[in-house]
């Protein structure tokens, strides 16, 4: 270096040898004086004159200093103080003299001062004397001190305090004096030259005392040291830096503020130790591994070899350097990839599809906590994330949808990782392909569930919780994707609608689910809240009203959760096509309800029949409310009836109530043979009688087999009422007379027929309420067998109901219901393939079988089997022929 060579101590011995050898310095023109003397010299002038004060001086007035004619200096001359005598003494009057000249080229400490007399100085006219004469001559300049020399003086001082910096000494001089000089030099125009010393200086420092010792051990030590090492030295660089900005803080506002080309103090630095410590190829290698090695520690959760805080001073040194997007961010990125790829491929053979799912969360929460953790930029964050999502998604997709791993995570109600699963591949908008994988799971489970014979009866119990687990999913982990809700309705439909001939539905191809919804359905609205409770649906979510409850507050509560659960069952409903199924079910069942009495709300009756008219439509509940009129119809011919009988005073031993049902809108029941009571014969065909006078035309058929009635029976043991069948109460009667009889014996007095006649027996003698005793002992009855009253019975209620029988479905029922809705089908398909017929003339088989799907799809999908062997019927019918040319077209016989 050519000038910062010169040391501090050097500086001061030629400073010393020029104050020795005063010959050869020149003098200063106006030699600095320091604050404190001035004030020194200032308070001794004014001490002076307090001690002296006289009264006789004049408070207003100040006194003029007496300036002499004769040049002085300054620097030679030392100020005197007057004392008080001296300052107040005044002269007496002078004699007059002829007016003086004035020069106007001396100092102003040396211009003529006329006295004073009293305080009060001449004028400037005398009275007799007349104006002053002025005579001006050239001015004189003043000596001025040379620049260069000051600049070499400025410099010297500087480039001592710079060593002791880049030393970590102690400054030989005060930050005031290092920024006068700056501020001084700058002034005076020698800025250019003093940034350039400056400069070389601080390269000069960079390049000896920063570079060669790191340059030294970067070939033998560790990467993560010579990191440490090259840290360390930025830091104590920044530091230097500081000191430096704030005695060159002049120059750096004044002059480099304002150049265009030159850089600031700060960036003049950071240059510096960015060329000559970073660039090298040697050093930069080192540093860069260095980094890549922390971070390698870190992911690998190697205690021993991690820093953070180094890591996280490298990351804050490269962006301070300009060097994270071009040198360090690459570098980073290829480590990044190479790791993500082996984690990637050693995960997936490791472990299973739910392993893999989290511990990919895992890591990619990892990866942005210690992005944030370590300040690295938000482009670095994102493109990680980019690399996560390709590797770990996109790249392996089949992993992540295999359709028996995801089905086995939906099955064992993993919503969590599925959540993570979901939210992995919604990272690349892949969310969507779960839907083969979703579907299979819900045709498959809802399969198992439909056609699963042992737990028929637990069909819709079980379809109900299965569809609010799906609906679970959908909402926690799948966070309501359209497609895939799309998907759980579209495969919930497909499995519910399936037909398989088997024994549950007496080898027809009608869906199963229709018949047991309607059952349900009976059951809620039969049984209400403690139906519900039985069956485990809804429990955990049921009103449950405490015990203090009043009856009111108690019939609102099951009112709102009967018709919550009927809420429920119409949405397994809304996926079922074979509607007809359940009309014919849920008919006969509402039937039995309102000829029994047994409806558990009138108002839950009506609200569920509002809701399949809006599910269905008017036809479809066309019958039903028909049902509901009749009954109440029935009502008012029997109070009719009755008001007629007051009127001709007519007595009955009985209590008669008839409900006239339209044959249309009603089942269709069997004809059962029973031999009635005189007495109720009598009854029946006096009601009868009154009923053709007002509708004349009409024919009324007896059905007995839905009639109930009352009975009172009196036991040793006390009286009871009991509710029975009509069947039930002709085989009670026949006891009135005999004590015992036998099977065939009650055979002959009720005319029935083996199986009613057995099934009631049955209920009477072997069921929960034994009105009967039957020998031999047994649950099944036998025709050998005996039947007397149980003198025995006792029950602590008064009025017992012993005709469920009555209430449940036969297996002929069921079987003879499957069958009719088969048969309705077959000529509903036929009915649909004349209009078709009728509008095309001629058709192919196949635009014919697509038409009939079509146009009976309301109805539920029909196997392409069934829809051939109803064309055949019809072309035996003559509706319609094959084409003599093709046997796969037909032509319409009008």
């Amino acid at each position: 270096m050519p000038s910062a060579q010169l040391g501090g101590s050097q500086a001061i011995e030629q400073r010393k040898r020029k104050q020795s050898n005063p010959t050869e310095a020149k003098p200063e023109a106006y030699p600095q004086k320091t604050i404190s003397e001035l004030f020194a010299t200032s308070k001794q002038g004014v001490k002076s004159l307090e001690a002296d004060n006289l009264p006789s001086a004049s408070p207003s007035k100040r006194p003029k200093h007496n300036h002499s004619s004769v040049e002085t200096d300054s620097t030679s001359a030392p100020m005197q103080t007057l004392r008080a005598k001296d300052m107040f003494k005044f002269s007496g009057p002078k004699p007059r003299q002829a007016p003086e000249a004035i020069d106007l080229t001396g100092s102003p400490s040396s211009s003529p001062v006329r006295s004073r007399v009293n305080g009060i100085g001449p004028t400037n006219i005398g009275p007799h004397t007349g104006p002053k004469k002025f005579v001006v001559k050239n001015l004189k300049t003043a000596s001025k001190a040379d620049p260069d020399e000051y600049y070499n003086i400025v410099w010297n001082r500087l480039e001592a305090s710079l060593l002791a910096i880049f030393a970590d000494e102690k400054l030989p001089y005060s930050n005031e004096e290092l920024y006068r000089g700056v501020e001084i030099v700058c002034r005076q125009g020698k800025a250019a030259a003093l940034y350039e010393k400056l400069k070389n200086s601080c390269n000069w420092n960079v390049l000896h005392n920063v570079n060669e010792p790191l340059t030294q051990f970067s070939g033998n030590d560790k990467a993560t040291v010579v990191l440490q090492s090259v840290v360390r030295a930025w830091s104590r660089w920044n530091k230097q830096l500081e000191t430096l900005r704030s005695i060159f803080y002049y120059l750096d506002r004044s002059y480099l503020l304002h150049s265009a080309s030159l850089p600031s103090i700060d960036e003049m630095g950071v240059n510096e130790f960015r060329t000559n410590i970073f660039m090298p190829q040697q050093l930069q290698s080192k540093i860069l591994q260095g980094s890549c090695d922390l971070l390698s520690a870190d992911r690998s959760g190697d205690e021993s070899a991690r820093d953070d805080s180094l890591y996280r001073d490298a990351i804050k040194m490269f962006h301070s350097l300009a060097v994270y997007t071009k040198f360090f961010e690459p570098r980073l990125m290829s480590e990044s990839e190479q790791y993500y790829m082996s984690w990637a491929e050693r995960t997936v053979s490791e472990t299973d599809l739910a392993g893999y799912v989290e511990s990919c969360v895992k890591l990619i929460d990892q990866e942005n906590r210690r992005c944030d953790t370590f300040g690295l930029d938000q482009t670095t964050k994102k493109a990680l994330e980019q690399y996560l999502e390709d590797i770990l998604v996109d790249q392996r997709q089949k992993r992540l949808l295999v359709v028996d791993d995801v089905g086995d995570l939906l099955g064992k109600d993993r919503l969590d990782t599925m959540s993570q699963l979901y939210s992995l591949l919604q990272r690349r908008r892949l969310g969507e392909k779960l839907r083969p994988a979703f579907e299979a799971f819900i045709v498959k489970q809802g399969s198992e569930l439909v056609f699963d014979e042992e737990r028929e009866q637990e069909m819709v119990v079980r379809l109900l919780d299965f569809k609010k687990k799906l609906d679970l999913i959908l909402e926690q982990s799948f966070q309501r994707h359209e497609g895939l809700g799309h998907s759980l309705r579209e495969a919930f439909e497909t499995f519910i609608n399936k037909s398989k001939r088997s024994n549950m539905t007496w080898g027809t191809d009608n869906p199963k689910p229709g018949e047991m919804i309607a059952k349900y359905v009976d059951m809620v609205l039969k049984g209400g809240t403690k139906a519900i409770r039985t069956s485990n649906v809804g429990t955990e979510d049921a009103p449950k009203a405490p015990d203090n409850e009043d009856q009111e507050g108690a019939s609102e509560d099951e009112d709102v959760e009967i018709s919550k659960q009927l809420d429920q069952v119409l949405a397994l409903f809304r996926f079922v096509h074979g509607k007809a199924v359940f009309e014919a079910f849920y008919k006969r069942d509402l039937a039995r309800r309102l000829l029994l009495g047994r409806s558990a709300s009138s108002d839950a009756e009506k609200s569920m029949l509002t809701r399949l008219k809006s599910e269905c439509g008017a036809g479809f509940t066309h019958n039903l409310e028909q049902m509901f009129k009749d009954i109440e119809m029935a009502r008012e011919e029997i109070l009719s009836y009755k008001s007629m009988l007051e009127e001709r005073q007519t007595r009955t031993s009985f209590d008669l109530s008839v409900n006239v049902l339209s044959s249309s809108a009603w089942p269709s029941y069997p004809d059962v043979t029973v031999h009635v009571p005189e007495h109720v014969l009598k009854a029946t065909a006096s009601f009868e009688k009154h009923y053709k006078m007002k509708h004349s035309g009409r024919k009324l058929e007896w059905k007995h087999a839905l009639a109930h009635c009352q009975l009172k029976a009196t036991f040793p043991k006390g009286s009871k009422e009991i509710v029975v069948s009509c069947f039930q109460a002709v085989i009670l009667t026949a006891f009135n007379k005999n004590d015992s009889m036998s099977y065939p014996d009650l055979q002959a007095f009720s005319g029935l027929d083996d199986t009613e006649l057995k099934r009631t027996l049955q209920s009477l003698a072997c069921a929960k309420y034994r009105v009967l005793n039957k020998e031999p002992r047994g649950k099944e009855v036998d025709v050998t067998d005996t039947f007397a009253v149980n003198l025995n019975f006792m029950h602590p209620r008064y009025r017992i109901k012993i005709n469920q029988i009555q209430a449940k479905e036969t297996k002929q029922e069921n079987q003879q219901t499957h069958e009719r809705v088969a048969a309705d089908r077959n000529y509903e398909t036929q009915a649909a393939i004349v209009r078709i017929m009728k509008s095309r003339k001629t058709i192919t088989h196949a635009e014919l079988v697509s038409e009939v799907i079509s146009a009976t799809k309301t109805r539920g999908v029909l196997d392409p089997a069934d829809i051939k062997k109803n064309i055949e019927k019809l072309i035996d019918k003559d509706y319609m022929e094959r084409d003599d040319e093709g046997r796969n077209v037909y032509n319409y016989v009008a």
